[in-house]
This record gives structure tokens, C-alpha cells and sequence, in this order.
């Protein structure tokens, strides 16, 4: 079954609520009344039963019906039952049984007065009492009739059930409304949201106009739909960056295999352009292999080989393989520092191999690359620094994006950068715990590796 609706629950909450608060106070009414009467009831019963007294003391037993009967007949409602200790009544209100009165008197326990029974379908509070006279010890009972007050407070309850039957729909109209109109915003959000397309992702939901309760769903909803939208903006970048660097050794590919197919032609050419066809496939594959460690990166890859890492010893296993490349381009390497990380040493000098990698490219002969190694109690850092052009300021936060080049036009197909070194350098870092900056400023450019301390990464 569908649930109810947020309004419809706050509209039978609010009816239910306010019935239960109107029967609750009903109810405690409705008490406080019948204890009311009861009090009034038995102080005209003790006021009667002292009238009795003072008619027995002063009064001659053979005076005493009389006077009993004019002081007691004429109270709407009271009956009363005046007996000797033998058992003779001196009064008894015409007309009237007390047997059932007697019995529930004499039940009582000794030293309480009050009472109240039942008799023909009526209830009666009774007060019973003792008196001394000139005849002796006196029986007195007198009883009241509640007959009026049950009447009262039955037409009462019945008023009061219509109230609050009409109390908790008069609520829950108004309930219905308030929750229908504090919950405007929400419908105002939905529509924004049902207006999100993925040609359409700048829309954003209202914060100003909305209750305070809804303000932070709002900016949440407004965060979420910016990280969507950057993401979209990125992943549509990099659909077209992909297409395009796929594109080049495709093109190389199939316009050298049209070319060397038009016509027959000698071995040596065959093997020639072969060659070249095969340098084009080892991109392809390089690019392919990175967009897949990439993707395992990203998606939460533990490390496969956690250990301690003397960083120096990965560099200086990274100069000997790059010397002769640095020696080809009159590029000095150097290292300062010492520390020691937590990590997987394979990933490690992949992040490493592609920063130098990349120095190397863009460092002009003459120059040198730093890579300097500090740590301290709370993180080691690597920084590899280069000689070099100045990347422009507003490049420095696209530098780790997939496929990113400087050159936009991409003017240099001949490079061997597939655009990915960068970002699974970032990738690395993430799976680290750690973090990658950049900055290029008075023609040195800086890429610092940070790592977090621990126990066993200390400086060695």
C-alpha cells in the first residue's frame, strides 16, 4: 500500500492531538464536578444530621416526630430514617424503603459515616450518625438523591463528545492547511529538482526563501547538484579529450595501412610501416593500460604491498634509470632529504617515475630537477621541483584532470604524454591517505607528494 503523505500524517496527528488534549480536560472536569456535588451533598447531609441532634436534645420523645418531620420533608431529594436502639422508628420519610440504606449503613467500618447505595435504578449518598437524646441512643440515616447532578453531567459528557468531535475536525482543517502550506517550500524544491536535466544542471534550490528546518537540505541539495554538474563537465571533457587522442593513432593507422595496401610495394617497406603501425598500437595500449589503473585507483583500491619505504633509496633507484636520458638533455638530478612512509613500493615509484618523467619533458637542457625529502610528526613530504616554462596560474587546478594538456590545440602529437600520468599520480596519493599540489612561480615549477605520518614513517 502507497504511505500517507507527509501532510496527511501532520493533519491526523494535529485531530488526534487536540482530541486527546479535549477528552483529557474533559475527563478531568467531569471529576473535579462530581467530586464538586459530592462535597455539597454530604455538607447538606451533616447539616441535617446536626439539625437531628438538636431536635434530639432539646425536644420530648413524644415531640420529636413531629419536629423531625417538619425540619426534614421539604428538601427536594433527602430521605431520612431517625430509629430508637429498639428498633422503633420516631421518623422515615413517607413513602420510602431503607432497607437497602440500613444494610449498606451497618457494613460501613467503624469510625466512617459516609456512604452511598443504590435503589431502583437510583444512587443515593447516605450519611449515617449517633445521637443522644431524652429516649436515648438514636439511629440517624440521612441520603441524598443524585438523580439531578447524574442528569447534569450526563448532558454534559454528551456535549462534550460532540466538542470534541467537532474540536478535532475544526483542528484538523486548519492542520491540513498549515501542513500543506509549511510544506510549500518542499513542493517548490521538488519542481526545481524535476527541472534537473543533464542539459539543464545549473539550476539550484531556493535557500532564502525557505524555513530555516529546510535551509540546510537546500544547500545540500545545491552541493550535491554542483558536484554533479562539475562531474558532468568533466566526464563530458573527458569523453571528447578521449575521443580525441584515440582518434590520432587511429587515423595514423588506417591512413598508413590504406596507403601501403593501394598498390604492391617491396619487404622493406612492408616491415617500415609496420614498425610505425606498431609504435602507434603501443600507445593505444599505454593509454589503455593507464585508463584502466586509473579506473582501480578511483574506485577504492586497497594496497596490494603495504610496507616501510625509504623513500631516498626509490629516488636514487629512479635517477639510475632516467641518468642517461637526463645526460641526453644536459639535465642535472639531485636529491636532498631522508624519511620513510607507509605504502606499496610499486606504487610509489610510479607516482614518482611520472612527476620525473614529466620534469624531464619540460625542463630545458642546463636545467635540474630537486627532489627534496622532508618529514616530520605529522606528514613526509616529497616535492620534485624543475627549471622551466611557468605554467600559467589558472591551469594549476586542471593539472591533475584526466587528459589535461597546457596545449589546447594539442599541437604536439608526437608526444608520448597520453595526458593520465598526473591524475594517477592523485589517484596514488588518494590511496595513500596523503595529497598532491602544484605551483610554478620565478620559473620553477613544484610538485609536492604529501604523506601522512606514522609510526614507522619516520625519518630515517
Amino acid at each position: 500500500m502507497r504511505p500517507f503523505s507527509l501532510t496527511a500524517r501532520l493533519t491526523t496527528f494535529f485531530s488526534l492531538s487536540s482530541a486527546a488534549v479535549l477528552l483529557g480536560l474533559g475527563a478531568l472536569i467531569a471529576i473535579s464536578m462530581d467530586q464538586h456535588f459530592a462535597y455539597e451533598d454530604f455538607a447538606v447531609l451533616e447539616e441535617k444530621a446536626n439539625l437531628v441532634r438538636k431536635i434530639a436534645r432539646d425536644a420530648a420523645p413524644a415531640e420529636m416526630p413531629a419536629r423531625l418531620g417538619a425540619a426534614l420533608q421539604n428538601h427536594p431529594g433527602l430521605v431520612a430514617l431517625v430509629r430508637t436502639e429498639q428498633g422503633s422508628s420516631l421518623y422515615a420519610t413517607e413513602g420510602f424503603v431503607f432497607q437497602q440504606a440500613l444494610s449498606a449503613a451497618q457494613a460501613l467500618p467503624a469510625g466512617k459515616e459516609a456512604f452511598t447505595w443504590r435503589q431502583d435504578g437510583a444512587e443515593y449518598r447516605g450519611l449515617r450518625a449517633t445521637v443522644g437524646g431524652a429516649g436515648g441512643e438514636m439511629l440517624v440515616i440521612v441520603g441524598l438523591a443524585t438523580e439531578i447532578h447524574a442528569h447534569f453531567m450526563h448532558g454534559f459528557l454528551h456535549s462534550l463528545v460532540l466538542y470534541v468531535l467537532l474540536s478535532a475536525l475544526v483542528s484538523g482543517v486548519f492542520g491540513w492547511w498549515a501542513a500543506r502550506s509549511g510544506l510549500a517550500p518542499l513542493r517548490t524544491m521538488a519542481a526545481r529538482a524535476r527541472a534537473v536535466t543533464a542539459q539543464k544542471l545549473d539550476e539550484r534550490m531556493p535557500v532564502d526563501a525557505v524555513p530555516r528546518e529546510m535551509a540546510d537540505l537546500a544547500v545540500t541539495l545545491n552541493a550535491m547538484l554542483a558536484r554533479l554538474q562539475d562531474d558532468f563537465r568533466r566526464l563530458s571533457e573527458f569523453s571528447s579529450d578521449l575521443a580525441h587522442d584515440l582518434r590520432t593513432p587511429l587515423t595514423n593507422l588506417l591512413t598508413q595501412t590504406h596507403v601501403v595496401l593501394a598498390q604492391p610495394r617491396e619487404a622493406g617497406k612492408y616491415r617500415e610501416i609496420l614498425a610505425s603501425n606498431e609504435e602507434e598500437l603501443q600507445r593505444l595500449s599505454r593509454m589503455v593500460s593507464d585508463m584502466l589503473y586509473l579506473a582501480k585507483m578511483e574506485h577504492g583500491i586497497t594496497l596490494p604491498d603495504a610496507g616501510v619505504i625509504a623513500v631516498q633509496d626509490e629516488v636514487r633507484a629512479l635517477f639510475e634509470f632516467y641518468e642517461a636520458l637526463a645526460e641526453d638533455k644536459a639535465v642535472a638530478l639531485r636529491l636532498t632529504g631522508r624519511g620513510r612512509i607507509m605504502g606499496d613500493r610499486l606504487m610509489l615509484r610510479r607516482a614518482l617515475s611520472n612527476l620525473l618523467s614529466n620534469a624531464l619533458r619540460h625542463t630545458p637542457p642546463g636545467g635540474a630537477i630537486d627532489v627534496v625529502v622532508a618529514s616530520d610528526a605529522k606528514a613526509v613530504t616529497i616535492a620534485v621541483e624543475n627549471d622551466g616554462k611557468e605554467i600559467p596560474a589558472e591551469l594549476i587546478p586542471s593539472l591533475f584532470d584526466r587528459f589535461f594538456r597546457g596545449d589546447k590545440s594539442r599541437a604536439r602529437p608526437d608526444s608520448e604524454s597520453s595526458g593520465l600520468g598526473l591524475s594517477i599520480t592523485r589517484a596514488i596519493m588518494v590511496a595513500h591517505g596523503g595529497d598532491i599540489t602544484a605551483s610554478s612561480v620565478s620559473g620553477r615549477t613544484r610538485f609536492t607528494l604529501v604523506f601522512p605520518a606514522k609510526d614507522s614513517s619516520q625519518a630515517g
